[in-house]
């Protein structure tokens, strides 16, 4: 959600173009500043910035996106072995290389990624390589007792970019390369893809290997806070997390981790989660997927229907509920005008229920204000105290 100004930004980032009654209310009530999720020396990415929004300290405990990602989708890793995450990515020609056109394979539907990535665990895998099928565009490769020093590049930071240059390097990179090259003949003629392109979508071109790790070793939240926490995400990786934090998966129709996810029943089934779990983190893709389109227009819209659909009935209807208190930030920033993730830091507002009734001042929830305040939190994974203090 978190955005700079720039040349395709406009004079307001989406978050203060936007039109946010709830997310306003929330930051005139109560706290409002700025929260750096990302330490110094690491990636801008929803891995490290929402093991921080959970409490954990990246330095710490970060091993890796894929990892994470394994333990949504109930894959057990050995204390060797090596996760990758696999986007089923599009390419094309521009008569000098191939060029990332897109990470997301055009948003590839769920049933027919999972068609070509049982193929390429079918025709590439054994028992060193497996293949799991995720959602969407996002799965997964596990190397079994496999070589981690290596460099991969995320494929939302190479849109429009030749592959070469960007290519895996470093020991073990020669059977990512293997593999990815091996995909493409496998992926192109897929009957699963050809089916969608006939549909006008976007072909799958070939399989992207990033993000490795190895398993993390991380204290449930409840032994260090002493609370019970459930997650709604469409997203494996945050899920991920939860799962390593001992949160509760709350399963909910109709999310899918992108634009056109179903906001109200994020926020209906929030509610009723509150019912039983002291805390509830709700995590929503959309704003960081218009981001990644260059989209400011679907940015502003996927902000708006958070706002309306989502903070505006639990702060109607938490109350009934007893005291509470409700927090409002970003994993990262992913600015429209970059296409990719940054090292901004990101606004933040807080307020408890009583700090709401009292009702407060006139403050717009956005970079600009949050940054007047003088409030900031330097280190991401505190803000959980934070908001427990409050």
């Amino acid at each position: 959600m978190g955005d700079i100004r720039g040349s395709s930004s406009g004079a307001t980032t989406p978050l203060e173009a936007a039109r946010t009654p709830s997310f306003d209310k929330v930051a005139g009530c109560g706290r409002l500043g700025l929260l750096h999720t990302i330490p110094e020396g690491y990636p801008p990415g929803s891995d490290v910035g929402n093991l921080a929004l959970f409490g954990y300290d990246p330095r710490r405990f970060y091993t890796g996106r894929s990892p994470l990602e394994a333990a949504a989708m109930n894959v057990g890793l050995g204390e060797r072995d090596v996760a990758f995450r696999l986007n089923l990515v599009s390419t094309r020609d521009d008569g000098a290389g191939l060029l990332m056109d897109d990470f997301s394979g055009g948003h590839v539907d769920s049933e027919s990624a999972a068609k070509m990535v049982k193929t390429l665990d079918e025709q590439l895998g054994n028992s060193r390589f497996q293949f799991y099928p995720g959602v969407s565009y996002r799965h997964l490769m596990v190397w079994r007792d496999g070589l981690l020093k290596m460099t991969t590049t995320p494929p939302h930071d190479i849109s429009d970019q030749p592959l070469a240059g960007h290519l895996p390097v470093g020991e073990g990179a020669g059977e990512l390369i293997r593999i990815m090259e091996a995909s493409r003949e496998l992926l192109t003629g897929h009957p699963a893809n050809l089916a969608r392109v006939s549909q006008g979508h976007k072909p799958i071109s070939q399989a992207w290997l990033w993000g490795q790790g190895l398993a993390p070793e991380m204290p449930r939240f409840k032994d260090l806070h002493g609370l019970s926490g459930a997650v709604i995400s469409a997203v494996d990786l945050v899920r991920g997390v939860a799962i390593y934090a001992g949160f509760e998966i709350i399963q909910v129709p109709g999310i899918t981790g992108f634009i056109d996810t179903d906001y109200s029943a994020k926020g209906r089934y929030a509610l009723k989660a509150l019912q039983t779990h002291d805390l509830v983190f709700v995590h929503i893709e959309a704003p960081d997927e218009a981001g990644h389109m260059g989209s400011r227009e679907e940015k502003i819209k996927a902000i708006e229907e958070i706002d309306t659909r989502i903070v505006a009935p639990l702060l109607e209807q938490l109350p009934a509920l007893g005291p509470f208190k409700i927090l409002i930030t970003s994993d990262h920033a992913t600015p429209v005008s970059l296409k990719t993730h940054s090292l901004d830091p990101v606004p933040f507002a807080m307020a408890s229920g009583e700090q709401l009734a009292r009702g407060g001042t006139s403050r717009k929830f956005g970079e600009e204000q949050a940054g007047n305040t003088g409030d900031v939190i330097g280190d991401g994974y505190r803000v959980i105290k934070e908001l427990l203090a409050l």
